[in-house]
């Protein structure tokens, strides 16, 4: 008559295939109970109250044609809904259940509304409704059930009293008890592996993250970004961007090697690619490599702010640059590290084919064309602190950035002589009025800039530099003091 629950198996059981593989040991296995078993249990229930009215006279004798009907239904029900085109039918459970509802109500009509037996069946029939369907398919049994009811009751018409014997009416109860409990128990096995898969979902979803992470370090957080959030395909596809692309390197880096221990270097290496990093991601850049102590840089893709602002947002990274570099410097100089190291940068801005490079099974995301090339000749043709970009750059960015012309050169690629320039600094931090100040000598490093420092730092900064410049004047009268005495 009732068939037993089963949806939060099935959620289970997504649950365990969005896990994979079950674990060895510790994990709890959904214990099943199909419709079948649950109609089963129902019927034979329901089986056993006719056969007790019937014995104790509370229902005539005829009902127990129906025991027929209660014991093989069940199995009908089963060869129904797996073995017939009744199996592609969409919410057959929910379905089966509403005849089961009929059925139900049929069978309280035909023993004339004895009261207990009529109200056990009736809670065996909506404890399932509300375990499989909820509230919608509560009421649809419910009306499906009255209609049974009816049907019943104009068949035969109520009984002579609505009242059963004890015995009956014990046996009603239990056989409804005893169909809860088993539901129950189920359902309750099925809930705790449901909070099993959860936790493991969770696990595993904490893990994905903390993976990513790490996955991340190896990719620009840009790209990262993009891939995580779906927005790009892990595929072998690129496009045609205009973009804006900087090179850089150290110079007397070499040198550099050559003087120092290989685990010194490498930590030096790290450090200055570390400070860079943090410059580079700061005005929007996606790093695409870093080979030996150069950096290859680029703006506009896969997130872009127009040509204008990606190649303003460049070069302004690489004064940012050059300017954080005079500070490393002062700090490796305390450091020991007395070979004097310089940065030198170039930068290009135009069309450049962008995206996934190499294997179905090995891919990296880079870019290629003749304007790399190009930004790869500037900075190997940069002085040291220098900063060349091409025209293009030039004539996006020279209302805000002012340079110095630097002539023509010649590179493989290009039909005619490029024009290329030299990046002074922005004209905002031009004249009198600049916000910065830097300063720079052997023992000594300053660079300032007024608009980034808070009121409590300014008294900080001013106390340090008066401080210093006491100890400097001390210093310088000194040799007077001594000569008076000498």
């Amino acid at each position: 008559m009732i068939s037993a629950p089963a949806d939060l198996r099935n959620a289970s059981s997504c649950a365990s295939k969005a896990l994979g593989p079950e674990p060895a040991s510790g994990a709890i296995a959904i214990p099943p109970m199909p419709d079948y078993n649950g109609r089963v249990l129902a019927y034979t229930a329901t089986a056993v109250i006719i056969v007790v009215g019937v014995l104790q006279d509370a229902f005539p004798h005829w009902l127990l044609w129906l025991l027929a009907g209660a014991l093989i239904w069940p199995h009908l029900a089963h060869g129904l809904t797996r073995k017939t085109f009744l199996s592609r039918s969409s919410r057959i459970r929910q379905k089966m259940l509403l005849v089961d509802c009929v059925i139900g109500g049929a069978f309280i009509g035909l023993t004339g509304l004895v009261a207990i037996p009529a109200v056990s069946v009736a809670l065996m029939l909506m404890f399932s409704c509300l375990i499989i369907g909820g509230i919608r398919q509560w009421l649809l049994g419910s009306a499906f059930m009255a209609l049974g009811l009816v049907a019943g009751i104009a068949a035969v018409g109520p009984a002579d009293s609505f009242q059963s014997p004890l015995l009956t009416s014990l046996c009603a109860m239990a056989s409804t008890g005893l169909y809860i409990c088993v539901t129950a128990f189920y359902s309750h096995q099925q809930a705790r592996a449901l909070m099993l898969a959860k936790t493991q979902i969770q696990n595993q979803r904490e893990q994905s993250i903390a993976l990513s992470h790490k996955l991340a370090k190896y990719l620009s957080p840009q790209v990262w970004q993009s891939i995580f959030t779906g927005e790009r395909d892990v595929r072998l596809e690129t496009q045609r961007k205009k973009l804006a692309i900087f090179f850089s390197d150290i110079k007397g880096f070499t040198e550099l090697s050559e003087e120092m221990e290989p685990e010194a270097l490498t930590e030096l290496l790290n450090h200055y690619f570390n400070e860079m990093s943090e410059v580079a991601l700061k005005y929007g850049g996606t790093i695409d490599k870093f080979v030996g102590d150069s950096i290859m840089i680029f703006f506009g893709d896969p997130t872009s702010r127009g040509l204008r602002e990606d190649a303003f947002a460049c070069v302004s990274m690489a004064i940012d640059m050059r300017k954080h570099m005079k500070i490393m410097r002062q700090k490796w100089r305390s450091q020991g590290i007395k070979t004097p190291l310089e940065i030198r940068m170039g930068i290009s801005t135009g069309y450049a084919t962008v995206g996934n490079f190499g294997a179905e099974n090995r891919m990296d995301y880079t870019i290629i064309g003749k304007e790399v090339n190009l930004a790869s000749r500037l900075e190997s043709l940069a002085q040291p602190g220098e900063i060349l970009i091409s025209h293009e750059t030039f004539s996006l960015i020279k209302d805000r950035i002012l340079c110095r012309d630097k002539g023509e050169i010649t590179v493989k690629g290009f039909t005619k002589p490029v024009p290329i320039y030299e990046v002074v600094d922005f004209r905002r931090d031009m004249g009198p009025n600049r916000s910065f100040l830097e300063h720079e000598h052997s023992g000594f490093a300053m660079y300032l800039d007024s608009q980034k420092i808070t009121e409590e730092e300014r008294q900080l900064i001013l106390r340090a530099l008066e401080d210093a410049a006491d100890g400097l004047r001390a210093e310088e009268d000194l040799p007077d003091e001594i000569g008076k005495f000498g």
